[in-house]
């Protein structure tokens, strides 16, 4: 069992840091998250929540799968760790070796996969949304062309993520942090100029438009860091390198859990067109809501703690490890529990807001609040899931989260098969949240066991913020009883809602966290005021 006291040095440790890189990493998801959000508006104006849309997010999850299967996994547990062991000035060279050798495997890996995949691109369609066919047969072939346009984003988007986790070692953070935003702008762009002449198609062009720039700004971004340092790279091959080794030992565990996790997120689309043509549209609008504070807290975090997570490991510091890993944990509890609580108590208003205008309806916006009331379970527990299984990745230990993982995508197969009769997609939803549930609590379990207890403080803090959340949403509640009567039910009404009601509960969350001596809570504001200094 660890100590739960930290030795002096650690007790002290600044954390200007840490909370510097998390800052720069959710500023740079503001601006995704807000163009992402001017996006998904995009689509909901101009398309609705239809069988087309339905069909093009399907169609989307192509390069998003491939993604995540070679590179998502990759860039935190094998990528990121491994490169950091070289970024030391005097093993500048070796590193930009290293670099050139993967930058050189992915651009020919890529290449050879999009090829696969458009021959493959009916198959693809047909495992993913068979369901189609139930209720309207011209969805398929719709899915199967834009699979076979949107397949070239994957080479982008693997080349980028590439990119991204080089650039995350040497500590980078800005150009990765605002790749995101200028990839949303594609679809902005591109849907309201286009969606005339190629109807839904004109989302495809966005993509590849989005992707295409991402990458550029990635490459841009690594050439000006090796012009500053003067090296240069050259494509090359060396399989008998140690780093190359070690990153595909550390990623055949992730493999083997992308596996099956795009096996469950084929299986999740192929239950859901089978469901209703709109439940796929529905369900990504939901999602779309409950990840925005989860790219603004827990990944933010997450990847601004993974460096120094991996440097206190390789230095076997395993009291400082614990320090930050702890530190990350409280500040996502103390940031995740109010956006939850809003989401939950004025989810209707923020859904007609963002999403009901042109052809997203007031039937669209009620499917959506009740779809995300059930994602909201599943997003506390993914909130803390991100930096426990970054905590194992600077470990080098890729096998347990992905044992783990196989364990969650069994519970939602149970669960998805269980309730999809009885509650459509609503049961395919409640089988997301209780696989989140499941690999978090597990992999706490782990964690625990691994290390040992992270210290008291941050049991202590944990709850005292959920007792703070739970204040909040009393005053939330009787805010919004004694508000709808008094304000029209129009655009007004709810930015008067939403204002009211959150300047509210934000005020009353953090008087209680003050009240009840959560320390987190000042390392939130002083990071808040520098920034906007």
């Amino acid at each position: 069992m660890a100590d739960t006291t930290l030795p002096q040095e650690i007790q002290s440790e600044p954390n200007p840091s840490l909370a510097r890189n998390a800052g720069l990493i959710s500023l740079g998801n503001v601006a995704s998250r807000v163009l992402g959000l001017l996006r998904e508006m995009v689509i909901a104006t101009w398309f609705g929540a239809t069988g087309e849309v339905s069909a093009f997010r399907v169609a989307s999850l192509a390069p998003t799968i491939v993604y995540d299967f070679l590179i998502g996994g990759m860039l935190s547990a094998a990528l990121v760790p491994t490169l950091s062991e070289y970024i030391q000035p005097a093993r500048r060279g070796e590193f930009v070796r290293v670099i050139s050798m993967v930058i050189s495997l992915f651009v020919v890996l890529l290449a050879l996969l999009l090829l696969v995949l458009e021959l493959l691109a009916p198959q693809v369609a047909t495992l993913m949304a068979s369901g189609f066919d139930k209720w309207d047969p011209t969805l398929l072939p719709l899915t199967v062309r834009m699979i076979r346009l949107i397949l070239p984003a994957i080479w982008f988007f693997g080349m980028a993520g590439v990119l991204t986790g080089i650039l995350y070692a040497l500590q980078r953070f800005t150009f990765p942090a605002l790749s995101s935003a200028v990839y949303n702008l594609g679809i902005i762009v591109a849907a309201p100029l286009l969606a005339g002449r190629f109807g839904v198609t004109s989302l495809v062009v966005g993509i590849l438009l989005g992707s295409l720039a991402q990458f550029a700004m990635m490459a841009w971004d690594l050439r000006h860091w090796l012009r500053t340092v003067g090296h240069a790279m050259r494509f090359q091959f060396d399989w008998h390198h140690p780093a190359l080794r070690k990153i595909v030992v550390l990623y055949i565990p992730i493999a083997g859990i992308e596996l099956v996790s795009s096996f469950q997120v084929g299986l999740d689309r192929r239950l859901a067109s089978g469901s209703g043509e709109r439940s796929i549209a529905w369900m990504q609008n939901a999602t779309t809501l409950q990840q925005l504070p989860l790219g603004l807290i827990s990944v933010a975090i997450a990847l601004a703690a993974l460096p120094r997570l991996s440097q206190h490991f390789a230095n076997h510091n395993e009291a400082a490890y614990r320090a930050t890993l702890g530190r990350g944990l409280r500040t996502v509890l103390l940031l995740i529990a109010p956006a939850a609580v809003g989401l939950y108590l004025l989810g209707e208003p923020i859904t007609r807001l963002i999403f009901e205008h042109g052809l997203f309806l007031p039937t669209d916006t009620a499917q959506v609040v009740s779809a995300l009331h059930i994602y909201l379970v599943g997003m506390l527990f993914a909130a803390i899931d991100f930096p426990l299984n970054y905590a194992f990745y600077a470990r080098n230990n890729t096998l347990g989260p992905a044992l783990v993982g196989v364990l969650s995508v069994g519970v939602y197969v149970v669960v998805a098969f269980a309730l999809l009769d009885s509650l459509g997609y609503h049961g395919l939803i409640w089988a997301d949240s209780a696989k989140q549930a499941s690999h978090a609590l597990v992999m706490l379990l782990l964690l625990t066991w691994r290390v040992g207890r992270l210290n008291a403080r941050t049991l202590t803090s944990g709850l005292a913020i959920l007792a703070a959340a739970v204040g909040m949403a009393a005053s939330l509640y009787v805010v919004r009883l004694f508000l709808q009567p008094q304000l029209p039910p129009n655009l007004l009404g709810d930015l008067l809602n939403l204002a009211i009601s959150g300047s509210v509960g934000v005020l009353v969350y953090a008087f209680l966290l003050q009240q009840l001596g959560v320390r987190e809570l000042q390392d939130v504001v002083r990071m808040v005021v520098a920034r906007l200094r």
